[in-house]
């Protein structure tokens, strides 16, 4: 039997962080072929599974249900069955340390929390948040292989190029936007975009899923051109949407999980950004777009503060900034 032969890698969070851990993950499938992984997160990212082989088997744990304690619980009784050889977790805090020592998986990964993540895990990682979010998370895995994997990859099939083509993807999720937590530009000013876009030329294309529905629908009431093709509602998974991102020449965004997927392809990407850290969640190949404005905490997001502020001053972008990008 292989070493490690089963794997536990646990990451709670959306769909975004679930593609960022991706190249840990192909690092230890490099490492231990012929091993399972089952990776344990939301519910609301299972999706996952749709874009990538490495991922055998999935746990879901509703910890944002009220019940979560309960949830966590199953998860640990579930975990200790399955008699994992390794497992990793991406949680940066101590409780974590212990849900993961609880498992009883043999080796166990994770931040270095403080004392009790150094007595609990195999090794207690240290956690450095200044660099790219794929990287931070990959160092999880830097003691058990020396294989590297810089940016996701994820697996569908190649699609054809349509020329001169721009998708848009201008939402964010709905459970941001409920935590008060805005991270893109209004909707008048992304129907401007299109105009603009159109009017230079471009084939451009607007999608969105069902998040996405009030931000499409004010762009469709405030766009002038009929000179774009809308796909809203056209994707119904994510592995559509990223066959839809794959066909485009260049891809531009707000800061959310599409991104994330255009990032894996390759894809010439744009990528609005305001609050948060672009040098933490984007590679350097892709094109952040940013105000040129004097705000003192920017980024402010997740470091300084838990929500955006009212003045939102780091995504004043005008329209013709945004395309003087990309045209």
């Amino acid at each position: 039997m292989e070493k490690n032969n089963k794997i536990l890698a646990v990451n709670f969070g959306g769909i975004g962080d679930e593609i960022l851990f991706l190249p840990a993950l192909i690092s230890l499938k490099k490492e231990f072929p012929n091993s399972t992984i089952t990776l344990a997160l939301e519910p609301r990212s299972k999706g996952i599974t749709q874009l990538t082989d490495v991922i055998d088997e999935i746990m879901t744990v509703d910890i944002k249900n009220r019940n979560k304690y309960f949830e966590l619980i199953k998860f640990i009784i579930k975990a200790r069955m399955k008699n994992f050889d390794l497992a990793i977790t991406a949680g940066a805090n101590k409780f974590m340390s212990i849900i993961i020592f609880l498992t009883g998986a043999k080796k166990r990964y994770g931040y270095d929390c403080g004392t009790l993540s150094k007595k609990l895990l195999t090794k207690a990682v240290p956690l450095n948040k200044n660099q790219y979010a794929a990287k931070m998370y990959h160092d999880l895995v830097t003691y058990v292989t020396k294989n590297i994997t810089e940016l996701p990859e994820i697996k569908i099939t190649p699609q054809p190029k349509i020329p001169n083509s721009v998708l848009i993807h201008p939402g964010v999720s709905t459970i941001s936007i409920k935590k008060g937590i805005n991270k893109t530009i209004s909707p008048k000013t992304w129907a401007e975009v299109v105009d603009l876009l159109a009017a230079s030329g471009k084939k451009v294309m607007l999608a969105g899923g069902p998040d996405d529905k009030d931000c499409i629908d004010t762009i469709l009431q405030n766009v002038e051109t009929a000179n774009f093709e809308n796909l809203y509602g056209k994707t119904k998974n994510l592995k559509e949407l990223a066959k839809l991102i794959s066909r485009a020449e260049i891809f531009l965004c707000s800061d959310s999980a599409p991104l994330h997927i255009a990032v894996a392809m390759g894809i010439k990407t744009f990528a609005i950004f305001g609050p948060t850290d672009n040098k933490k969640l984007i590679p350097q190949n892709v094109t952040p777009i940013k105000a040129d404005d004097n705000c003192p905490l920017k980024p402010c997001l997740w470091e300084k503060r838990q929500t955006t502020c009212k003045t939102l001053e780091c995504l004043n972008i005008t329209a013709q900034n945004i395309v003087s990008y990309i045209v």
